[in-house]
């Protein structure tokens, strides 16, 4: 995680950048990189969760993973992350998933999930460091999915801190590297999984976090490869 000061430098130069493009007046053109996975030290800025916390018997790492694209290209053109035949640095969430309930904790009546997220990014001069997406309409993921069912996770400054935003990761190519792209207005708004009403607008201006869980409860390996998370306003082709 950045220290102090450099993340002041960071936000000033993005909030510098902002200003010198004419974000503020016109919608961005360029990609909002969250998370690009070029080099390990990256993964450390991310929280892994699983039932295992509260007892359960799943299983889950997160990992970095080589590829064969130099991390200035990966990092420089993030709304391009792959080409044929590449392969790109990446994080590998990867475990196995169990239902089996903790014999000894009868508090316990659900497990079966593993997820993990962006961790906190702490304070700078500008006050708490968050994610303003308002000026995108879309989030996108340069993910390899395995089939299996997942979510993506957005967790805002909301007056209700347990409050996440959901959406199906929808992957279409089980095995290949593939762009998904998700309409932020599509999130819906969860709490401990539960759909709640009244569906609130997500506060786009003030993103804590956000990440990927497999929720679908089916007992077995699981493992996803992302290799980068950015907003965008680039339409999706399908």
């Amino acid at each position: 995680m950045p220290g102090f000061w450099k993340r002041s430098m960071e936000e000033f130069k993005r909030q510098a950048g902002i200003a010198i493009r004419m974000e503020g007046i016109h919608s961005p053109t360029r990609p909002r990189p969250i998370i690009n996975f070029t080099s390990p030290d990256v993964v450390d800025r991310c929280k892994l969760m699983c039932d295992r916390d509260i007892g359960g018997f799943s299983k889950a790492s997160l990992t970095f993973e080589s590829g064969n694209i130099p991390p200035t290209e990966q990092g420089g053109n993030i709304d391009a992350v792959l080409g044929d035949g590449q392969e790109p640095n990446h994080l590998l969430f990867k475990g196995s998933i169990s239902t089996e309930l903790p014999p000894k904790k009868p508090e316990v009546m659900r497990s079966g999930f593993a997820a993990w997220r962006t961790r906190d990014r702490g304070q700078s001069l500008f006050g708490k460091l968050l994610f303003d997406l308002d000026p995108y309409s879309y989030l996108a993921l340069r993910v390899r999915s395995d089939g299996r069912k997942y979510y993506v996770n957005i967790q805002t400054e909301s007056i209700v801190p347990t409050d996440i935003h959901q959406h199906l990761l929808p992957c279409f190519e089980p095995g290949k590297w593939e762009t998904v792209i998700i309409p932020l207005h599509a999130f819906v708004r969860t709490n401990y999984g539960m759909v709640v009403e009244p569906q609130k607008e997500m506060m786009r201006q003030k993103i804590r976090s956000i990440g990927i869980g497999s929720t679908d409860r089916v007992p077995g390996p699981f493992e996803l490869a992302v290799a980068g998370v950015w907003a965008t306003n680039k339409e999706p082709n399908r």
